[in-house]
């Protein structure tokens, strides 16, 4: 069977491994020129390497991820404690994998490297997919059109083929905006910082977490945002290289605890990004063409769950098309979408209602959030975000 893979990001790699560990023919195009070094941590839950492991990569990211024992949750002001959730060797005893957290980089690179070069089309922009009865098919900027026996789209949060398949239907500003840095291990020593925690607070929420083994603090700072009234809507473009004003994350930032804003200000280059969403569909796939990813179902990140589900995807794919004849791509295409939808759908519901949780005002709201993250961790010594971990074990 030939597939043709269009987004060559961490889903639609991901998606070529799978299918050709299926024994298929997959050409992967992407339309920017080289793979470059983008983006900063990316969190791979035990679904997500599960996957890795079967795609015999597990090994080679886990080398280049650090193995966080613990997720803190702390009080935006003064760092006080609210919860903790295990994240070491309980959950691969768990789960059957290791919870890693990487530079999104690595993670590519070792995706990107178990791919045939003659199977990889750079700098080739798709501008229309269409299908008939036998196959289907993608048009480039350059005029070809290049057939086979089965699309499938992973081109992102601004997805274009959702819009072919599906009529007019743009991504969605989530109202929360986020600064990004990565701070050397000697910058941030002195701070007594905990190895992975998440800092809540009134409208806003602080990440860090160590990528490359330790070498690099990963560090996300959230703030709400009305797009309205930001001029020029700066702080809701979704970039991965707009670069914040200086100090401009201290003033959004301003009384935290110390350790926090001391990350901040010295954060040598900081990064301001809108975070989008898409509204769920009913379907992902028609005849033999389907999204997948964040094309299908991109999310806010407060779940850790964006590039897991992409992987998710990727595997259930792979399975469903595993021995089926090219006629019968359509019905493998949904049985592919009817496993995964729910789930996906799921994890984006419950990604938006932990960012809601996240930013309540201090009192009674928060205090009642912080009461509920503690008896949450009395009965699964996981946190609430194994759910979705678990979900997709079981329908694996």
């Amino acid at each position: 069977m030939r597939a043709i893979v269009v987004g060559a990001g961490i889903g639609g790699l991901a998606a070529t491994l799978s299918l050709r560990a299926g024994g298929h023919e997959v050409t992967l195009v992407e339309q920017t020129r080289r793979f470059t070094e983008i983006g900063a941590g990316i969190q791979l839950a035990p679904n997500a390497t599960r996957v890795l492991r079967r795609l015999d990569l597990l090994d080679t990211v886990a080398a280049r991820a650090a193995h966080p024992a613990r997720l803190s949750f702390r009080t935006w002001s003064d760092g006080t404690e609210i919860c903790g959730y295990a994240l070491g060797p309980e959950v691969e005893d768990e789960f059957g994998a290791p919870y890693l957290q990487v530079h999104r980089a690595d993670l590519h690179q070792a995706l990107a490297a178990r791919i045939p070069p003659g199977s990889v089309r750079l700098n080739t922009q798709v501008v229309g997919i269409d299908q008939d009865d036998r196959a289907a098919y993608v048009t480039t900027a350059d005029g070809e059109r290049l057939g086979a026996d089965l699309v499938v789209a992973a081109d992102g949060v601004r997805s274009a083929a959702r819009q072919w398949l599906f009529g007019a239907d743009e991504a969605v500003f989530s109202g929360t905006a986020a600064y990004r840095a990565l701070l050397p291990a000697a910058e941030v020593a002195d701070l007594d910082l905990p190895e992975y925690a998440g800092w809540l607070g009134p409208g806003r929420h602080v990440v860090h977490y160590w990528v490359r083994g330790g070498q690099l603090l990963n560090l996300v700072a959230v703030f709400t945002t009305e797009m309205e009234v930001e001029a020029g809507a700066e702080a809701a473009r979704e970039s991965w290289t707009a670069r914040a004003e200086p100090g401009e994350q201290l003033r959004e930032f301003a009384g935290w605890d110390r350790r926090v804003l001391t990350a901040l200000e010295r954060a040598g280059q900081v990064f301001r990004y809108g975070i989008n969403t898409r509204t769920p569909l009913a379907r992902w796939n028609i005849g033999r063409v389907t999204l997948l990813g964040d094309s299908a179902h991109a999310m806010v990140p407060f779940q850790a769950q964006g590039a897991a589900q992409a992987i998710m995807d990727a595997a259930v794919l792979g399975d469903s098309l595993a021995d089926t004849a090219p006629a019968e791509i359509p019905d493998a295409l949904t049985r592919y979408v009817r496993r995964r939808l729910a789930t996906a759908t799921r994890v984006q519901a419950g990604s938006a209602s932990a960012g809601d949780a996240y930013h309540l005002p201090d009192g009674p709201e928060a205090e009642a959030r912080n009461a509920r993250m503690v008896a949450y961790g009395h009965e699964n010594r996981f946190g609430p975000h194994s759910t979705a971990w678990r979900d997709d074990v079981q329908e694996e």
